[in-house]
């Protein structure tokens, strides 16, 4: 048995979790997020405590057990709490500013600025011109998100200059040495 999958999920106060047939619905004061379990994955509400099952122990169904529940646990934290992505930016003249919590403006050192528009559910923060923050329900959107503004300007090496994520530590190399 998943480790993962056969722990169970208790649902905070303020979060409504239906299951109807194989989609897991979740609403709470954040928004509501709907999910479609694969075949031979089951899940059951009782006294505020989901659980994920599984119907036979073939391969393909191990498989996607922890996976399922890692996916509606996601859900239960985003519609509750949210989920944050913080961005860095590095160099000089890069900066960013936010004119609507829907749109972003990047100075990266490009001839033209880039204009990145939020997807549903997201939105961006800037508190600082060097630092962006990704918010939403969906954990995986606001990861894309994320990862999308970074590949605008990755960090690179010799100078760590470009757009990182808070706290990452990029490698740097020596460059050239004179005589």
């Amino acid at each position: 048995m998943s480790r993962i999958g056969k722990s169970p999920i208790t649902i905070p106060d303020g979060v409504d979790v239906s299951i109807s047939g194989s989609t897991v619905s979740v609403k709470g004061s954040r928004g509501s997020l709907d999910h479609t379990l694969p075949e031979g994955i089951s899940a059951t509400l009782e006294d505020g405590i989901l659980t994920v099952e599984r119907a036979n122990e073939e391969r393909p169904t191990k498989a996607l057990h922890g996976l399922s529940r890692s996916l509606v646990n996601n859900m239960v934290v985003g519609v509750s709490q949210g989920f944050r992505k913080d961005l860095e930016i590095v160099g000089v003249g890069y900066r960013a500013n936010s004119p609507s919590p829907d749109t972003l403006n990047l100075a990266l050192g490009f001839s033209h600025p880039v204009e990145v528009k939020a997807p549903d559910g997201i939105s961006f923060e800037v508190p600082e011109p060097t630092k962006i923050g990704v918010i939403g329900i969906d954990k995986q959107a606001v990861g894309q998100v994320a990862a999308v503004i970074r590949s605008y300007r990755k960090p690179e090496p010799y100078k760590g200059k470009g757009i990182r994520y808070a706290g990452e530590r990029v490698l740097r190399k020596a460059g050239k040495s004179g005589k």
